[in-house]
C-alpha cells in the first residue's frame, strides 16, 4: 500500500513538473516573440524617421504620396537596394532551419533578433503611407485577437493538427495571388487577399500555439535544455510571423492613409 502511494506521488510530481516546465517554456516563447516585435517596431520607426524629411533642402526624392525622402530614404525605397531590403528577411527564414541545427541556442536567438531588425527595416514604409494612430490602433486590435486565438489554441482539447496542411496551402495560394495582383493591380483582388490573409493567419496562430505545446509535451521527458531553448526560439519565430502577417493584412482594412 505504501509503495502504491509512493508511486502515485511520483506520478503527480512528474506531472506537476511537466506542467511547470510547459508554463516556463510558453513564457519563454512569448517573451522572445515580444522582444522580437519590440525590435521590429523600434527599427521600423527609426528607419522611417531617418528616411523622410520635411526640409526641401534635404530631400533627394519622394514617395508616391508626396513624402520627401532623404538620400538614405531614396536608397532603401526607390533604388535597387529596395529589393535587398524586401527579400533579405525571406532569405533568413529559409536559413533559419540550418541555423537551428548548427548554432547554439544563444546564436539562434541572436539570429532571430537580427531577423526582427531586418523586418523592421522592410516594414518602415508603413509609417510613410499610414497614419501613426491607425498603425497603433491596428496593432492593438491584432494583439487582442492574437492573445485570444493563442489562448484558445493552448487550452482547447480539440486536436487541430489537421489544420496545418490546409493553412499552408492557403499561405501558398495567398503568395501566388499577391504576385499575380502585382501585374493586375486590382483593388477587389487585394481586398479579398487581405480578408483571406487575416483568416489564414488567425488559424495559424491557434494551430502553431497548440503545436508548440504538443512538441514540448512530446519531448519534456528528455529534459534536453539545449533542445528546449531552441524549440522556444523556433516557436517564437512561428508566432511572430503569425502576428506580423495578421497585423499587415488588418492594416490593409483598418489603416488610414496619410
Amino acid at each position: 500500500m505504501a509503495q502504491h502511494q509512493t508511486a502515485r506521488t511520483g506520478i503527480r510530481t512528474s506531472a506537476a513538473e511537466i506542467d511547470a516546465g510547459l508554463r516556463a517554456h510558453m513564457n519563454k516563447v512569448y517573451g522572445t516573440m515580444s522582444v522580437g516585435m519590440l525590435i521590429t517596431a523600434l527599427a521600423a520607426w527609426a528607419i522611417a524617421g531617418l528616411a523622410t524629411t520635411t526640409d526641401p533642402s534635404l530631400a533627394v526624392g519622394q514617395m508616391a504620396n508626396g513624402t520627401m525622402l532623404t538620400s538614405f530614404g531614396a536608397a532603401i525605397y526607390t533604388s535597387a537596394l529596395k529589393w535587398v531590403v524586401m527579400f533579405a528577411p525571406l532569405g533568413m527564414i529559409f536559413a533559419f532551419g540550418a541555423v537551428m541545427a548548427r548554432a547554439s541556442a544563444a546564436g539562434a536567438q541572436l539570429f532571430f533578433y537580427v531577423f526582427a531588425t531586418l523586418i523592421g527595416v522592410s516594414l518602415s514604409s508603413i509609417f510613410i503611407f499610414y497614419t501613426s494612430f491607425s498603425i497603433v490602433q491596428t496593432f492593438l486590435v491584432t494583439a487582442i485577437a492574437f492573445a485570444g486565438l493563442s489562448l484558445w489554441g493552448y487550452t482547447t482539447k480539440k486536436d487541430i493538427s489537421g489544420w496545418g496542411s490546409f493553412l499552408i496551402m492557403g499561405v501558398i495560394g495567398l503568395i501566388i495571388a499577391m504576385i499575380i495582383n502585382i501585374f493586375l493591380g486590382s483593388p477587389a483582388i487585394m481586398f479579398a487577399i487581405s480578408g483571406l490573409g487575416v483568416l489564414i493567419f488567425a488559424g495559424l496562430t491557434a494551430y502553431d500555439t497548440q503545436r508548440i505545446k504538443t512538441d514540448y509535451l512530446a519531448h519534456a521527458h528528455a529534459m534536453d535544455s539545449e533542445w528546449l531553448a531552441k524549440s522556444a526560439i523556433h516557436g517564437a519565430l512561428m508566432l511572430y510571423l503569425d502576428f506580423l502577417n495578421m497585423f499587415q493584412f488588418l492594416l490593409m482594412f483598418m489603416g488610414a492613409q496619410e
